[in-house]
């Protein structure tokens, strides 16, 4: 399926808008990092033997994942912190 350009860009500044309401960060890093936590965590939800399954394969991926997952609450944290002057909230679920 082709998709379309356009829909790319707005998906893509969907994704980067998330990015940055979830961890105050819209970088190119940030968004590659935040859509990695967004799959896995679905995965995880939908299909958790799958994700137990790769973990026990994969542990040195594991941590990665555990690291990228407390990395995205530290800055989740630390942005909600400064969002509740401004208004803003955003507030990823724990994985596992």
């Amino acid at each position: 399926m082709h998709m379309n350009p356009v829909f790319d860009q707005e998906f893509d500044a969907l994704v980067e808008k998330f990015a940055e309401l979830v961890t105050g960060k819209s970088n190119t890093e940030m968004v590659d990092k935040i859509i990695k936590w967004s799959i896995y965590n679905h995965i995880h939800k939908s299909m958790p033997a799958l994700t137990a399954h790769w973990g026990q394969t994969h542990p040195e991926a594991k941590r990665e994942v555990r690291l990228l997952f407390e990395e995205i609450r530290d800055l989740n944290q630390a942005q909600r912190a400064h969002a509740q002057t401004s208004g803003a909230t955003g507030a990823p679920k724990e994985e596992e």
